[in-house]
């Protein structure tokens, strides 16, 4: 257990965080998989700006590397586009 106010306030911020990383990457993969079951390319091309969105903010707030948002935005496009 940590012995210094600010380690033990530390702690706990950090568990604040954690917790709300893991709601929203959550969030997302789940998103990412609506978007992916999706055979309507309507509905897909509406999804795509939100999830692109959600993908961006994970990656600005270091939850997921940038290089891996960028990576799951391209694929998505590309599913997206081929949708009939």
């Amino acid at each position: 257990m940590a012995n210094h106010k600010s380690a033990i306030k530390r702690i706990r911020s950090n568990d604040a965080k954690r917790l709300r990383n893991k709601y929203y990457h959550k969030t997302t993969r789940n998103a990412v998989r609506k978007l992916r079951a999706l055979k309507s390319k309507a509905e897909a091309v509406a999804l795509l700006p939100t999830v692109s969105s959600m993908l961006d903010k994970l990656a600005k707030n270091n939850v997921i590397h940038s290089n891996k948002a960028s990576n799951l935005k391209s694929s998505l496009t590309v599913y997206v586009n081929g949708l009939k």
